[in-house]
């Protein structure tokens, strides 16, 4: 793939222009198997269901008998619900190809001057590659400047070790699907897509994953029980028909269409279809959904384990307060003035002791004060060089930078890090140390990070083994403002009216987390420190965990603890990160929550969900959503179990007591038509119940359809049964056989818009549902009126239906009919529920 474009020497990376010819020339970045479904293989999987195998089977069996009117009818009916569920499966699938489009690894470019992020899939070739730790290698590539990297290849080769990629070597590749364990380079775009090594492999990383999730589980295995169950019934039922009357032909199509009635295969649509659309409306809400899975299990998390900086907080660090020999001096975030000369040192050597050009909001908002208050001092002179670094350790909360200056007899030595920790560099006596301890103290009580600063000469090389070594005397201390983000208390007390308890972990000084903790509404009465962390066991941890929601001076591989302590509990834990050490704690939990602007892909991947936001508030829009989901999965569930008992029950008992046959496959093929857009758009489109926020976490074990659920849907069918069985005797007694049949069929179909409406009401009931209408409600409704009304006045179509029109004086017969198992609905509602 190289060509002589593939290293134009500008700088500034390529123009949009450009990367955009690359892209309509190259294709996508994208591996072989990252495509959506076909069209032909939704069909495929489409027709295999039972129920089209039953109504093809029922077609070949009214060929048989010579019925070719009704054979090619019944076809045409089997197209057109495969139309309805091409639409439906069409919704889904590009509800989930959004979900993956957005999903998608990151990758940080230089294009036209200008550091920007884009969707992995837009990556190409020449494109300038900002690579650093915890990023996942979007393309293969050339090393430039910077490293040396340490890469993680075992994705390629197995090999679990990490091995180090440099510029200018041999070793200056890298390739896509390497994860970057430490490290910072540039890197130019050699290969993408299939193109690339991991491309030729074949290997395929899929963005959204499906697993079966314990609901999916639990429908399938209901599925089954009543397919066995049914199966049997309608094989009975054509060899006692068989025996008894001698037409096997006529058994075969009776016992289809029984089992085509009470098959519920709309469990697997809807099981599919609610979640997809739901995490599509998540990801317009700033959360993404990596896994499925997670939509179902967020709606029961009970703890709630969030980062302070960032998820809680803007993440817009500034200097608010200065601590030096003493003296407190208070910034304001506007026209804060002349700095005084006494502080200088601080600011200084702050700054020495941050990255030059720093990512970390901390030290962005020392080099900002830098600008604005030493620019035209004699500090920080443009010609110093970095010549050794110490990085922040487990052991030691501290970093320090080794300065070489022009002229200089010794190298200076910047030091910052926690107070407790430069207070150790620095060696200080007792009434120093208590001194020191107390203004930090005093900083962090108003909510400020608080770092401390040192500073040391050194005569050179060799260097020390660690910062302990060099003589540091201690300068001043700094007060970094986070404000909380808009809307934290009132989503922290959603979170503890819907029954989940905030857990809020940080690395900041315990006063500092107490102080934000109390602003956000988190109960901050008891901190855990991790110091007292590791000392604790695992039984003692779990309970203190019961009491206390603060964690304070948490590294992030103590999270992992956290994490697996509130599950011993019997805690539902989400979590958020946005690190690479983060990544066992997201992975542990029944809910990862990774953080999508300054999260690392190693924290994405193992995250189920991914907040583009970094949005605490998000969090909770998706455990509404979640619990939403749930709720309209349960309200669908019980519809189809209840309006297939009716239905069941028309084509059954007539068969059985000698009566005209009311239900041929072709009616219950254009019952279907009703009953699929209704579980899968109606209930998909339901809002949430008012006291949805309220409710404690279901437990995620607890059955989707307890026993107290199956009776409550089984007797709201049974009352429809009753209903229409009662009718369709009056009919024969009174009417003429289609007559009949059309009265009966009239009212099973108003029969079964009263279902919808009154299974969609839950707890609220059917009068106070109708009050929150929606137009999926009533434009199905609407939908399934025309439907009725073309079988009964549509000639053609009433003529194959075996139908008659129906008088004014009937229809309304067949209305209040419905109408009257409304009453039924609201007693069974009333008294399952109280004994519930």
């Amino acid at each position: 793939m190289a060509g002589p474009k593939d290293n134009p020497g500008e700088p500034g990376g390529l123009s949009a222009a450009e990367a955009a010819r690359r892209l309509a020339t190259d294709g996508p970045n994208v591996l072989p198997g990252e495509g959506t479904r076909s069209l032909l293989r939704i069909v495929g999987e489409t027709v295999r269901d039972p129920m089209f195998l039953l109504l093809l089977a029922a077609a070949l069996l009214y060929l048989l008998l010579g019925d070719l009117k009704e054979s090619l009818s019944l076809l045409v009916m089997v197209c057109v619900v495969i139309g309805l569920t091409l639409y439906q499966e069409g919704r889904t699938e590009r509800a989930v190809q959004a979900l993956r489009d957005l999903s998608s690894p990151r990758a940080r470019v230089i294009r036209d001057g200008q550091v920007c992020v884009i969707a992995g899939r837009d990556l190409v070739r020449g494109d300038l590659l900002i690579l650093a730790e915890g990023d996942r290698v979007a393309a293969d590539a050339e090393l430039l400047s910077g490293g040396p990297l340490e890469l993680d290849e075992s994705l390629l080769t197995g090999e679990s070790l990490p091995v180090e990629r440099r510029a200018g070597g041999a070793a200056a590749t890298v390739h896509a699907g390497t994860l970057v364990v430490q490290g910072q380079a540039l890197a130019r775009v050699r290969a993408t897509g299939v193109h690339s090594q991991m491309g030729r492999i074949g290997h395929a990383l899929q963005t959204v994953q499906a697993e079966e999730s314990p609901l999916r589980r639990q429908t399938r295995q209901l599925v089954h029980r009543l397919a066995v169950f049914g199966l049997v019934f309608c094989l009975s039922l054509v060899v006692l028909q068989g025996l008894t009357r001698g037409d096997w032909l006529q058994a075969l199509l009776a016992g289809i269409a029984l089992a085509i009635a009470m098959l519920p295969q709309e469990f697997s649509v809807v099981m599919t279809v609610l979640p997809a659309l739901g995490a599509w409306r998540l990801a317009r809400e700033q959360v993404l959904t990596r896994r499925m899975a997670a939509i179902e299990t967020v709606g029961a998390t009970s703890a709630l384990c969030v980062d302070k900086t960032g998820t809680l907080t803007l993440n817009r660090m500034r200097v608010a307060q200065l601590n030096a020999a003493g003296a407190v001096h208070a910034l304001e975030p506007a026209g804060r003035g002349e700095l005084p000369e006494d502080y200088h040192e601080l600011v200084e050597y702050a700054i020495l002791a941050s990255r030059v050009d720093p990512y970390d909001p901390m030290e962005q908002a020392f080099h900002a004060l830098g600008r604005s208050d030493l620019a035209q001092t004699e500090h920080l002179h443009g010609d110093w060089e970095l010549v050794q670094e110490y990085a922040l350790s487990p052991g030691l909360r501290a970093m320090a930078h080794v300065w070489r200056g022009q002229g200089q007899g010794a190298h200076v030595v910047a030091a910052k890090g926690s107070p407790e920790a430069i207070i150790d560099l620095c060696h200080l006596d007792a009434g120093h140390r208590i001194a020191v301890a107390a203004s930090a103290d005093a900083m962090a009580a108003k909510g400020l990070r608080v770092l401390a600063i040192a500073r040391a000469l050194h005569p050179g090389p060799p260097w020390p083994a660690g910062e302990h070594d060099f003589d540091f005397r201690y300068v001043g201390l700094i007060g970094l403002a986070d404000p909380l983000r808009p809307g934290i208390p009132q989503a922290v007390r959603e979170c503890r009216e819907a029954g989940i308890r905030v857990v809020m972990i940080t690395g900041d000084y315990p006063v500092t987390a107490r102080a934000i903790a109390a602003q956000a509404g988190v109960d901050a009465h008891e901190v855990i420190t991790g110091h007292e962390l590791d000392r604790l066991s695992d039984a003692q941890l779990q309970q203190r965990l019961q009491t206390a929601s603060v964690c304070a001076r948490i590294a992030p591989v103590q999270k992992l603890r956290i994490v697996q302590a509130l599950q011993a509990g019997g805690a539902v834990v989400a979590m958020t990160g946005d690190g690479v050490n983060d990544a066992p704690a997201l992975k542990a939990a029944h809910v990862g929550v990774a953080m999508g602007a300054r999260g690392t892909d190693v924290a994405r991947e193992a995250a189920a969900l991914v907040l583009v936001d970094d949005n605490f508030a998000s969090i909770v829009h998706a455990v509404r959503q979640g619990r939403r989901i749930y709720g309209n999965l349960r309200k669908a569930m019980a519809y189809i179990l209840a309006v297939h008992v009716p239905i069941a029950g028309m084509a059954l008992l007539p068969l059985l007591l000698g009566w005209p046959i009311v239900l041929f496959p072709m009616h219950i093929a254009l019952l279907e038509l009703a009953i699929d857009p209704a579980c899968a758009m109606v209930f998909e489109a339901e809002p949430a119940e008012e006291d949805v926020m309220q409710q404690p976490p279901r437990d995620p074990r607890a059955p989707l359809f307890d026993g107290a659920a199956i009776l409550h849907a089984v007797l709201q069918g049974l009352g429809v049964l009753l209903a229409v069985l009662l009718l369709y005797v009056w009919g024969l007694r009174t009417l003429d056989e289609a007559q009949a049949r059309s009265l009966a069929f009239a009212a099973l179909v108003l029969g079964n818009l009263a279902l919808i409406h009154s299974n969609r009401g839950g707890r609220r009931g059917m009068l106070a549902a109708l009050r929150t209408g929606h137009p999926m409600l009533w434009g199905v409704s609407a939908f399934i009126l025309g439907l009725l009304a073309l079988s009964l006045y549509l000639p053609l179509l009433a003529s194959l239906l075996q139908l008659e029109p129906l008088s004014a004086g009937q229809l309304l017969l067949a209305a209040a009919v419905a109408t009257l198992c409304v009453p039924w609905f609201a007693l069974l509602r009333r008294y399952l529920g109280r004994r519930a």
